[in-house]
């Protein structure tokens, strides 16, 4: 498993939180929002998932990555 540390912009509310949190799980993936510093932190199986679609199912969201 890996972590990494991303930073978001855009992110202002709980429904942010849950919304990029959702998505994250949908995939397959852990992540856990920082609002505060604007951070999501991600584990995820490098053998599985690429940091780009991790990204890229954020950024569906409505989210800079």
């Amino acid at each position: 498993m890996k972590n990494i540390v991303l930073d978001v912009n855009g992110m202002s509310c709980g429904h942010c939180v849950n919304s990029i949190e959702s998505a994250l799980q949908e995939l397959g993936v852990k992540g856990k929002v920082d609002l505060a510093s604007g951070k999501v932190t991600v584990e995820f199986n490098e053998n599985i998932y690429t940091l780009d679609k991790i990204k890229e199912v954020i950024e569906e969201q409505g989210y800079d990555v």
